[in-house]
């Protein structure tokens, strides 16, 4: 279970997280001073801590240095009012995660939240090779020849201090492999922060990574730090890398030759020791020779490549990450199954995997909401193999997000359930989008407000060919 700390000396602030956010999944701890929270924050080491910059005892941001020293791996978000904005910017040129202003959104800081987790995780909980019979959180899962290739480069590269690139189509875990990596280095200590350059608009993902001086661009009314400058004595882990635009590929590039950069806005040089390990599913030679990515940018990123294969590849992998996936979810979803029946392994085993080991963890997700017994039959997993059982699959989607789907995954005690109902809308949004535009991505990228580039990507990942909508 996650837990979330909370230092602040207004009770109803407190009562408001512990409302909005305990669950099966999340357990909510309190304090009213600077002084009882960093005695919790010794015993019960949570994974994200959240604090008020004012304290009765002491500042919020000597409160932070001193959370620093007893683990500076915790992500930390601070809450202030406009009067302490100098003191918020300081605090995340120190480390700190981000900051929020009071009276605070729900829905922005549970969108933050959920970010300040899954890098904690990625922070704290290293992956492990998973054996047959033991189930770890962020294990590398896989037996074959090209999974024994990239067990080997991870360890060949880890504890080097070299800018790393890896390649392979989406779903095929690059971030846990970037994860692994960041674990094995010299600088495992230090800070890690990632960034999915797809998720963020070309507009903004300038300022993400190189933060922004204040009236930079309009509703830039503070200085902001990126996470480049978070990551500093670090790593920053960029996702996606293919998706940057050419102004943010040259900014990065000036940071591989020279470990300088400028605020979005800014003049003032700023020196950064940070690692940099990027990922893309973009074929970026090709990309290259389009035109699209910058050919120094692209052998700068490149001094060691690592190719992750995809499952359809990965040669007796498909039962053993299934069966894995089965282990790692059954009890959360109040089953007890271990195994698939071999007319389920056929069933898979026929299938394509577009979207690699995200789909098929998806698809046992799914299997489990409906499966009885012991062992995994075919009527329970969803219909996959051929493009006609895919799009009644769509509709079979459709139906379940409207009618029960929210109820069956908070009955099912979900701790990601605002990711798995983004995905099943999107399955909606792109099928419905492709069929009204015959298949035609430029089209549909047009109407969606995206580039061509991030629509393939997102239909890549959704396992959607726009193929099967053209006449």
């Amino acid at each position: 279970m996650q837990s979330l700390l909370v230092i602040d000396d207004e009770v109803s602030i407190l009562r408001a997280f512990e409302r909005a956010f305990s669950s099966e999944t999340t357990s909510v701890l309190t304090a009213k001073n600077a002084a009882d929270g960093e005695q919790i924050f010794r015993d019960a080491k949570p994974d994200v801590v959240v604090i008020d910059l004012s304290l009765p005892d002491t500042s919020g941001l000597e409160s932070f240095k001193r959370l620093r020293l007893i683990d500076p791996r915790v992500p930390v978000i601070f809450i202030t009012g406009h009067g302490t904005v100098e003191s918020a910017i300081e605090a995340t040129k120190l480390g700190a995660y981000d900051y929020l202003f009071k009276p605070l959104e729900l829905d922005e800081m549970r969108l933050l939240l959920q970010k300040a987790f899954n890098l904690s995780r990625m922070v704290r909980v290293q992956p492990l090779l998973a054996e047959d019979e033991e189930t770890v959180a962020d294990a590398i899962v896989g037996r074959c020849h090209a999974m024994k290739e990239v067990y080997k480069a991870i360890g060949r590269v880890a504890a080097q201090n070299l800018t790393v690139l890896l390649l392979g189509e989406s779903g095929t875990g690059k971030e846990v492999v970037a994860q692994a990596i960041y674990h094995h280095s010299a600088r495992a200590h230090g800070p890690f922060q990632a960034i999915n350059c797809a998720a963020i608009p070309d507009a903004l993902l300038e300022s993400e990574i190189f933060g922004h001086e204040k009236g930079a661009f309009t509703d830039a009314h503070r200085q902001r730090i990126g996470k480049l400058e978070q990551a500093d004595q670090g790593t920053l882990f960029l996702d996606e890398v293919g998706d940057m635009s050419p102004l943010t590929q040259a900014k990065v590039l000036r940071v591989l030759q020279e470990q300088t950069f400028e605020r979005v806005g800014g003049n003032a040089s700023i020196k950064v020791d940070a690692r940099i390990i990027a990922a893309t599913n973009h074929d970026l030679k090709k990309l290259v020779s389009e035109g699209l990515f910058r050919a120094d940018l692209y052998f700068r990123l490149s001094v060691v490549t690592i190719h992750l294969p995809p499952l359809r590849e990965r040669d007796g992998d498909l039962r053993i990450l299934a069966e894995y996936f089965l282990r790692k979810y059954s009890n959360e979803f109040g089953k007890d199954i271990r195994k698939l029946s071999n007319e389920t392994i056929e069933l898979l085993e026929a299938y394509h995997w577009p979207g690699n080991v995200r789909e098929l963890e998806s698809v046992m997700k799914q299997s489990l909401l409906t499966a009885r017994g012991n062992i995994l039959l075919p009527e329970f997993v969803p219909l996959l193999v051929t493009p006609e059982t895919r799009s009644l699959s769509g509709r079979m989607e459709e139906e379940y997000l409207s009618r029960s789907f929210i109820a069956e995954r908070l009955a099912a005690g979900t701790d990601n359930l605002y990711d798995e109902a983004i995905s099943l809308a999107e399955r909606r949004l792109f099928r419905q989008l492709l069929e009204h535009t015959q298949g035609n991505q430029l089209k549909a990228a047009s109407i969606l407000g995206i580039s061509r580039v991030t629509l393939r990507s997102k239909l890549k990942s959704l396992g959607i060919e726009a193929s099967d909508f053209s006449e």
